[in-house]
């Protein structure tokens, strides 16, 4: 359903809940410009509702957002019809500057497996309107599913066309975000390479690298007011996950990747990790605190789907040394486990992870199954910053999978800017032997340019890795169509984002079977 940004039906019940009430009048003049600029967003479906988030920005990219330093009431609606007909719950929220202005209302006592309508209120304006489906009943027999992956969004390496595209997805009842919402550096400093090997940016970031919690907040900004991205969030509830863009590169647990002291880096950790919170339609449960911030989640849908969406940024430990790494990284000599979830969450997978849920679906940042790069990649031929990095940590996982005897784990990654399909196997050295689960890393939707469908230099890749049947290097999304016997994957990418009308193009539909892992074409 094409949604108008403003998207505005102002009835006149919504004029009426203004009407006659003086100090809202004052706060309508006081909020001045237009305050939904960045559109909405659901998230995080249960069978009885969702959370619904907005956050108040007359002027997003000047400090404080344009708004005024007081908390200010938002009213928001759920409706059955798109026209707010039949409205079936609505509440008031407060929008409070120490949340950046930001909404996050749970909404409860909804029907199971039904799509809804909803919008905001506030300062005399309506909102964008946007749809959502609750999840189906604990246990209830659901014929399909269908759910998006995306992420990797690099703002000035091309244009968002793909939420485009995925929010015109018919049937959608959720998109795994899987992370990098947000780039951290500084304007210019990751563009793709034209020709000549200058950096070519299609669009620019506003500021420097960021370390504030406003520089984080500003940028947030600037990516949510991007008409594909706002289509997205308005056509299905997002499960969003982080991976380490919204921190800082490469980051790992107390460290990151310029050997800054931990108790420092801390302090700009906390402060992304309270902008992904004032951002994602996540809980309160994913509140941030001073220990930290919660990310990791299990979301049920019916009896045919359990989601476990995964940190593997926030507990892990130091990043193995790659062949361009010296003083920030763990020796490779060193004889102690690695851990990409900590033991907490190890533990708390274990718990969850069962047969009697249907499929498993790992949603996750970083590619799991073992990876052979070409000969020339620079930064060697593993990936230490996958699960390549962590093999004792994977290993652990994988006897999780392997110890219930479960057959129907599907893994969900992105990070890489490709896509690749594959299984992970029992034994990383045996590649092509026994596998423990399937594999589907989506590529971005726009990070590193438009792309190719084999990059020059990896034409010998495939031989390498056996165990995968997919590797594209298109912009794009992956689709999972979700059923009791069959779980099928649709591979779409775009002939390039460096314009804004790239065209859409299927790279593959793949099918898995729950009884083995490993895939099939359709």
């Amino acid at each position: 359903m094409p949604i108008d940004r403003r998207g505005l039906i102002k009835s006149a019940g919504t004029l009426a809940i203004f009407a006659g009430l003086s100090s809202r009048a004052v706060l309508a003049r006081s909020l001045g410009d237009y305050p939904f600029t960045l559109g909405v967003a659901s998230g995080d479906p249960h069978p009885d509702g969702f959370v619904l988030w907005t956050r108040l920005a007359p002027k997003p990219l000047e400090p404080g957002s344009g708004m005024p330093r007081v908390s200010v009431p938002v009213q928001w609606q759920v409706a059955e019809d798109d026209r707010f007909e039949h409205v079936v719950r609505s509440g008031e929220q407060m929008a409070r500057p120490e949340l950046g202005h930001s909404v996050h209302a749970e909404v409860q006592g909804l029907a199971p497996a039904r799509r809804y309508w909803y919008r905001f209120l506030a300062g005399g304006e309506a909102s964008p309107v946007g749809t959502v489906r609750s999840a189906p009943a604990a246990g209830a027999a659901v014929d399909r599913l269908r759910i998006g992956v995306a992420g990797c969004q690099h703002y000035e390496a091309g244009y968002f066309t793909a939420y485009r595209y995925l929010s015109e997805e018919p049937d959608l009842d959720a998109i795994f975000h899987y992370g990098d919402y947000i780039y951290e550096g500084r304007a210019g400093r990751s563009c793709p390479k034209n020709g000549t090997g200058e950096p070519n940016c299609f669009r620019t970031h506003v500021g420097d690298e960021l370390y504030s919690l406003d520089d984080y907040r500003r940028r947030y900004a600037q990516y949510k007011m991007d008409d594909d991205l706002q289509a997205a969030h308005a056509a299905a509830a997002f499960l969003s996950t982080w991976d380490d863009h919204e921190v800082d590169n490469n980051w790992a647990g107390d460290f990151d990747q310029d050997g800054t002291s931990p108790e420092i880096f801390a302090l700009r950790r906390f402060a992304a990790m309270q902008a992904w919170y004032e951002n994602m339609p996540v809980r309160r449960s994913q509140f941030p605190t001073p220990g930290g911030l919660r990310m990791h989640r299990r979301l049920d849908f019916g009896g045919l789907l359990r989601v476990h969406l995964l940190d593997t940024r926030q507990y892990r430990t130091d990043q193995y040394c790659g062949s361009d790494e010296v003083a920030h990284c763990r020796p490779a000599i060193e004889n102690q486990p690695s851990h990409m979830l900590g033991q907490q969450q190890e533990a708390w997978l274990a718990e969850g992870l069962t047969s009697e849920t249907g499929w498993n679906l790992i949603a996750q940042q970083v590619m799991m199954m073992p990876f052979v790069y070409p000969e020339s990649r620079a930064q060697g031929r593993i990936n230490v910053d996958s699960w390549s990095g962590y093999p004792d940590a994977r290993g652990r996982l994988v006897e999780m999978i392997t110890d219930r005897k479960l057959s129907n784990v599907i893994v969900a990654a992105g990070d890489v800017h490709k896509h690749h399909a594959g299984t992970v196997p029992i034994r990383a050295e045996d590649l092509d032997g026994p596998a423990a689960a399937t594999e589907f890393v989506t590529s971005s939707i726009s990070s590193g340019g438009d792309g190719s469908d084999i990059p020059a230099g990896w034409e010998r890749v495939p031989a390498d890795n056996p165990h995968t049947q997919l590797m594209n290097d298109r912009r794009g999304y992956q689709l999972f169509t979700i059923e009791k016997n069959i779980w099928q994957t649709d591979v779409v990418g775009l002939t390039k984002v460096s314009e804004r009308n790239g065209a859409k193009r299927k790279i593959a539909t793949l099918v898995t079977f729950p009884h083995k892992p490993g895939i099939q074409p359709a």
